[in-house]
């Protein structure tokens, strides 16, 4: 049975350990080049004015069936 030892650091040995260890990981990153990142994004916006369109459809519906549709079954005209 093996005891693992912790060192306890200072606050700002903990922040420069943790800074230094960001830098490690930042440094694995790869990046997406140009063509990448300009059809990703194209991707992307078509994506959200198609949920957009959906979500104002539904909207639309469900605006006709409450304010308009359920009222008119109580009125007496």
């Amino acid at each position: 049975m093996t005891v693992e030892v912790v060192e306890r650091k200072n606050f700002p040995g903990r922040v420069m350990q943790f800074y230094h260890e960001v830098q490690d990981e930042m440094r694995k990153v790869t990046w997406p080049d140009r063509a990448q990142l300009k059809d990703t994004t194209i991707k992307i916006i078509i994506f959200v004015l198609f949920l957009g369109a959906i979500i104002g459809a539904i909207d639309l519906v469900l605006q006709l069936i409450l304010v308009q549709g359920i009222p008119s079954l109580f009125s007496r005209r």
